[in-house]
């Protein structure tokens, strides 16, 4: 059987951790025949409840789980990793701004940063989950200067799948018919879910979903939106669907990309699509192997979207600027 790849996730003891860990051990990510082990950390006084899921996980007897350890220290959780999944991070309370949230978490993924670049294996890939996610992956990926800029990506597979599950809806078919679809820039109300250039069937969603003004001024803030209304609704963030998106963030990023689609994620840029080099920001990705994938070329930015896309630039580049303190040598 092959080398087990080891993955550590952070905040594995609350609720996206719980609905993530259990899927990762299951094959869900790296497939039926990769085994993985897992590095779980958390704050000291939730170990004891991560222990118990630790034994729901034995109680599970994954075939593919080599493995599986937790601690309270960043160094041991990332130490050889593969993956980290940065899940944990302080959640937004009421009344607090999301440049309150930001200086809040800064702190955290400075040091988780630090750890991954003293611990992480050789070739460890991020993924950042805790919001904001984007400015938060710029922090962490600044104190790791060992770790390529290709190697750091903050979610928007959830926004991704969102738009998706909106348009299948929409156009009555199934989430499979629904191709192409990108989401633009930040992990916030800025972002740009790019409907323009996604694909329903085969055909593009603009000629199936005959509905401009639905398109612009429902689809559009429905997604940007939808977390806010989750959290109205149930009383908490989306966890499942959080959890999901991170699974399918891995998976996407791991497997070669089905010819003509592809994925979003937050990535740093390099001047692609005319977003300033260094922000990390939200494009179309194509993976042509488990180590190597590309920004996706060829898709349509018209005036309406450039206005949209800019938009998302100048909230990250205020972010950006908001933890210039907490920026280290590795920008």
């Amino acid at each position: 059987m092959a080398k087990p790849i080891k993955v550590a996730v952070t905040g594995a003891g609350g609720q996206i951790g719980y609905a993530l860990i259990f899927r990762i051990a299951s094959g869900a990510v790296f497939g039926p025949d990769q085994p993985v082990e897992l590095q779980l950390l958390e704050i000291t006084p939730a170990l004891p409840a991560l222990g118990g899921t630790m034994m729901e996980l034995e109680d599970c007897a994954f075939p593919l789980l080599a493995g599986v350890r937790a601690t309270d220290k960043a160094e041991e959780a990332f130490a050889g990793a593969d993956w980290v999944v940065l899940v944990g991070g302080l959640p937004r309370k009421d009344g607090m701004s999301r440049a309150d949230l930001i200086r809040a978490n800064g702190p955290i993924f400075t040091g988780q940063g630090q750890a991954i670049n003293d611990a992480a294996g050789p070739n460890v890939r991020v993924l950042v989950v805790a919001n904001p996610c984007n400015t938060n992956c710029l922090i962490a990926r600044s104190h790791a200067p060992k770790v390529a800029d290709d190697r750091w990506f903050a979610m928007t597979r959830l926004d991704q799948n969102r738009a998706v599950g909106l348009l299948a809806k929409k156009a009555g078919v199934g989430a499979s018919q629904v191709t192409r679809m990108v989401i633009w820039g930040n992990h916030s109300d800025t972002q740009y879910p790019d409907y323009k250039n996604a694909l329903i069937g085969g055909k593009p969603a603009p000629d199936v979903i005959a509905d401009p003004t639905w398109l612009a001024e429902t689809f559009i803030p429905t997604v940007a939106k939808r977390g806010s209304a989750v959290i109205k609704a149930r009383g908490a963030s989306s966890a499942a669907s959080a959890a999901n998106a991170a699974i399918d963030t891995i998976h996407s990023l791991h497997f070669p990309t089905a010819v003509g689609d592809c994925h979003s994620a937050a990535v740093v840029s390099h001047g692609d699509y005319g977003i300033p080099k260094g922000l990390i920001y939200s494009v179309p990705l194509v993976t042509q192997s488990a180590s190597k994938w590309s920004v996706a070329p060829g898709f349509a930015v018209d005036a309406t979207a450039r206005e949209k896309l800019d938009a998302s630039v100048a909230e990250l580049v205020a972010e950006r600027d908001a933890v210039k303190d907490l920026l280290g040598s590795g920008v």
